[in-house]
């Protein structure tokens, strides 16, 4: 493998990027116009525009990518996550054109890819699972009276996709069919499939995932789990590793059944298998997501394991040289998503132009970033500027370290979930382990934040003021 070229742009092309360099392998960048001078294009040995701004002109095209990769003599493409990660058809692509596919299978994609099949796939192994129903329904009637079976709340979900879309809570049987009705027109719209299935509603949960490695030799490891409960939309904003809340006992069996689900799909290459833990510390089989994750770092830091490296050797073909005893976890870490949204104004997206843009530095410090000062922020994309990880020997002081990275790293010119990430960091809720997928609703006050960064800006011009002076007698110029 000499040549890969990385169907992604922003931080995770440039992430994968560093460690092809460091590996020897050769890059290659494609990019929309609207990136034409993005970090991860420079960053690249090669680079090629694919189309116009919207990812369905670009990112998207599966066919012009094979056509780039042929053209520049590539042997591999690594899909980073989102756009064409998950994309079953674009891996069976490569395939088709002999062109090394840095994930799994085709197979195991389509098998993943529905909720529904991928239950199917792991029944034999099992895996515990959520109380419902295996097959997707259309149909009110059936709905209610599978409703009343498993009990209220229920939970309406998409069988082809995640993020949130399709997914509607029913609290009480008046509400299904207008609940089901958006839940199938959110799905079609996300996914072009309306297909969507009810499970039992846990309340409380805790959302836990486990990454896991496998090759093409038999071999399946997990890198145990990631703790992502701080979430808006359904969407991970916080998350960390290891959980707080888990035991070493419980922290086995989760891993064991991670590795079965991976096992159940003849899985090869990066994986991460998510459940739901309620509050009696009861999992739940939720779905594997085929591909790398945002969140990667963290399991990284905690392991010392570079997960791009073993996914680009077991995709061309090599043994994983370690064992599930040799993985142990050392210290703690922190990440928060670096979203350009206004988290005063619900999280909307916060378009404009990057005026001042500066990251911290610093020991366990960790910044996978993919923007310059100067830039706009492209509205055609996801809105995430960076991924801005801590790592301590405690998950105090790792903590500590991201409140004080978040006050050092200097945005002006759009707004971002930096004030929030150091909200969740000093809510007790948080700092005591005490939380689940809730936080949000049962915790954030945008009043709150809103206050407290109007003290804290109040505080700095303060401090500024005070340094004015000082430095004015200092020189002995007259203070105006």
């Amino acid at each position: 493998m000499k040549k890969i070229l990385v169907a992604n742009r922003g931080e995770i092309a440039i992430r994968v990027m560093k460690t092809a360099q460091k590996m020897g392998i050769k890059t290659v960048a494609v990019f929309s116009t609207a990136d034409r001078n993005a970090p991860h294009v420079k960053f690249a040995d090669e680079a090629v525009c694919i189309g116009q701004p919207p990812s369905n002109q670009s990112y998207l095209k599966g066919d012009k990518i094979i056509e780039v990769a042929k053209q520049l003599d590539v042997d591999a493409i690594h899909p980073g996550y989102g756009f064409l990660s998950e994309n079953a058809a674009f891996a069976e692509l490569c395939e088709t054109n002999n062109i090394i596919f840095i994930g799994p299978k085709s197979k195991a994609i389509k098998i993943m890819g529905s909720k529904l099949a991928a239950k199917d796939a792991v029944k034999a192994y099992n895996i515990p699972m959520v109380p419902g129903i295996d097959k997707a329904i259309t149909d009110v009637n059936k709905a209610k009276d599978i409703a009343k079976t498993i009990g209220f709340p229920i939970l309406i979900k998409a069988s082809a996709g995640g993020g949130g879309k399709g997914m509607r809570v029913v609290e009480k049987e008046s509400e299904l069919e207008s609940q089901m009705k958006r839940a199938i027109s959110e799905a079609t719209s996300a996914f072009g499939d309306g297909s969507v299935f009810i499970e039992k509603y846990v309340s409380s949960p805790r959302h836990i995932e486990i990454q896991v490695m496998a090759d093409s030799h038999g071999n399946v490891l997990h890198f145990f789990e990631r703790e992502c409960s701080i979430q808006r939309r359904h969407q991970k904003v916080v998350e960390e590793a290891p959980s707080c809340i888990l035991t070493p006992q419980l922290r086995d069996k989760m891993g064991e059944a991670a590795i079965k689900v991976a096992k159940a799909c003849d899985y090869l290459g990066a994986g991460t298998v998510e459940f739901l833990l309620d509050s009696h510390h009861n999992f739940y089989f939720l779905e594997m997501n085929t591909r790398l994750q945002v969140e990667h770092p963290v399991t990284e830091l905690i392991t010392g394991v570079d997960l791009v490296e073993l996914q680009i050797k077991v995709a061309r073909g090599e043994a994983l040289q370690i064992e599930q005893n040799d993985l142990k976890i050392n210290g703690h870490a922190l990440e928060l998503r670096v979203y350009a949204e206004n988290p005063l104004n619900d999280f909307l997206p916060s378009v404009g132009h990057l005026d001042i843009y500066k990251i911290p530095e610093g020991e366990g410090i960790r910044v996978d970033n993919g923007f310059e000062e100067g830039m706009d922020i492209p509205i055609y994309y996801d809105p995430m500027l960076s991924k801005l990880i801590t790592f301590a020997k405690t998950r105090e002081e790792a903590i500590q370290l991201m409140i004080k990275a978040i006050e050092n790293y200097h945005v002006k010119g759009i707004e971002t979930t930096l004030p929030f990430g150091k909200y969740v960091c000093e809510h007790e809720a948080f700092r005591s382990g005490n939380f689940d997928t809730h936080f949000v609703k049962n915790y954030y006050s945008p009043e709150a934040l809103k206050a407290e960064t109007e003290n804290e800006a109040k505080i700095a011009a303060l401090i500024a003021v005070k340094q004015y002076i000082e430095d004015q007698k200092l020189l002995r110029l007259p203070i105006k």
